[in-house]
């Protein structure tokens, strides 16, 4: 999970005790069919704050109302104290945007770009520190049309950054990448968390989420389940941290019992338990050990709940390789 001890000074006129995205009784309906019924979530300045959660949850959607693009059928949403629906232009001066899909004129090269989009802002980051960021320095010359599918993304996180927001939206910004363009996206997330942004990212990458996230909230139906760092929304779901080491003979010849109270079970050369309470469980084990002189319980080791496993648990939906796959659905 990412570190979030960095203090991030808001942007001004900011309440010191606002969020950067608040919305509250959230409802979208398209005809008869209601997608969002009443979604409830904040995001919290300089933090990453994930929507995770299957097709057809309502991610999107969420995200374009955010963004301003479409006006809800009902609730209340504040991004940046900028109602979107009714001051879209006035959001977009300090929110940058990432879509699923982006084009661009393949004959520009990437600084003329840029600095094109620079110009339609009234306090643009300078070019050389968006190019720096996204870490296209050393391809700023170059046409767009030969650029590889990692450095058209990045480029679309430098225009993104062009004006300087205090906000930025990603929308599933690594889908159908390889594993190396990932890792030079997920770098350029990074260091975006590291100016002081914040990030609001919908993706289907478990692996990502639990890499960059401070928050995540999982979407369902319409609906949030769970919100919270990986491990409280594992907690609230109820599942249970691993505890395990390296079975001592002792306990394997039957010549000391399991400690009371824990569900230990020995298998073989490995003892596991599963607990809600990954201190106390310690505690104990570790006071069963020096009363039965065990000495140090070799190979020690505190598993908690993975996200894969909260979101399987929350959804029903299968990852695969730690990713929920996309249809290309937008809902």
């Amino acid at each position: 999970m990412a570190d979030t001890s960095v203090i991030v000074d808001r942007p001004p006129g900011a309440a010191a005790d606002d969020h950067a995205v608040h919305v509250r009784g959230l409802r979208m309906s398209f005809g008869g069919t209601e997608v969002l019924h009443g979604v409830d979530f904040d995001v919290r300045y300089g933090e990453v704050f994930c929507l995770l959660g299957p097709n057809g949850a309502g991610k999107t959607t969420t995200l374009e109302i955010l963004e301003g693009f479409r006006t809800p059928s009902a609730g209340r949403v504040r991004v940046l104290n900028v109602d979107p629906a009714a001051q879209p232009a006035r959001l977009r001066e300090r929110a940058g945007m990432v879509l699923q899909e982006c084009g661009f004129p393949r004959q520009a090269r990437v600084a003329e770009l840029i600095d094109m989009w620079r110009g339609y802002y009234p306090h643009p980051r300078p070019l050389g520190d968006l190019l720096e960021v996204v870490e296209l320095t050393k391809a700023r010359k170059t046409q767009v049309r030969k650029l590889s599918g990692g450095q058209r993304r990045r480029l679309d996180f430098a225009l993104a950054l062009a004006g300087d927001p205090d906000l930025i939206f990603l929308d599933e910004p690594t889908t159908g990448f390889d594993p190396e363009a990932r890792r030079r996206c997920w770098a350029a997330i990074e260091n975006l968390r590291r100016l002081g942004k914040t990030i609001v990212l919908t993706t289907h990458y478990l692996d990502e989420a639990e890499r960059l996230a401070d928050r995540i909230a999982i979407l369902r139906a319409g609906r949030i389940e769970l919100a919270g760092t990986t491990q409280e929304v594992a907690i609230r779901a109820g599942l249970a941290t691993r505890i395990s080491f390296i079975t001592p003979p002792a306990l394997r010849h039957g010549e000391v019992t399991p400690p009371a109270g824990i569900d230990l079970v020995p298998r073989g050369p490995e003892s596991v338990c599963h607990t809600a309470n990954a201190a106390m469980t310690l505690r104990l084990l570790l006071a069963w050990a020096a009363e039965n002189s065990l000495g140090d319980l070799a190979g020690l080791a505190v598993t908690p709940p993975r996200l894969e496993d909260t979101y399987l648990q929350l959804t029903g939906v299968t990852p695969d390789s730690c990713a929920v796959q996309d249809n290309g659905a937008r809902t």
